[in-house]
């Protein structure tokens, strides 16, 4: 039967046989993988009243360890966004009392993003079902297929730099 990506594979060969375009097999299933994994997570944070980056926030900030808190600058380099972007989103959370920001004891030039009550119990809440929804969405590959794709993305992934969350 084949995917989506074999019908534009077979409309290349036909087009220009000339041109070897098995890189577009894998860049193309990983880019349309990529698209309709974030729709079906953010399906699954709509339901549940948040958007999938106030999810990220907050595990980021709950993984962090204790006292759950980082600087903005720290949020945006796990989050890999524009600073604007993650000072309006924790805004935006602030506002709904998932977040709070608070002096950084040891530099008063700098603030820090702190998990509240209300945004520890939302994470915590959520962290089970979203490793149920996820192993869902994972549920065509076998235990051998799943190590052996997240060793084959884990290298390119190093091969690209991407070693570090700063």
């Amino acid at each position: 039967m084949g995917d989506a990506v074999d019908l534009v594979l077979a409309q290349w060969g036909r087009e220009r046989p000339d041109v070897d375009v098995w890189p577009m097999g894998i860049v193309g299933r990983i880019s349309r993988l990529s698209r309709l994994l974030d729709l079906r997570l953010k399906e699954f944070f709509a339901e549940r009243g948040l958007e999938r980056w106030e999810f990220d926030v907050l595990a980021t900030l709950r993984r962090s360890g204790p006292p759950y808190e980082l600087t903005a600058g720290a949020l945006n380099r796990a989050a890999m966004i524009t600073s604007g972007a993650i000072t309006n989103r924790i805004d935006r959370m602030a506002k709904r009392g998932l977040v709070e920001r608070v002096p950084d004891e040891t530099d008063r030039r700098s603030v820090r993003v702190r998990l509240t009550e209300q945004g520890w119990e939302t994470v915590e809440a959520l962290v089970g079902p979203h490793a149920e929804n996820e192993a869902l969405l994972l549920a065509a590959l076998g235990p051998r297929e799943r190590d052996r794709l997240a060793g084959t993305l884990r290298d390119l992934l190093e091969s690209l730099g991407d070693t570090s969350l700063d």
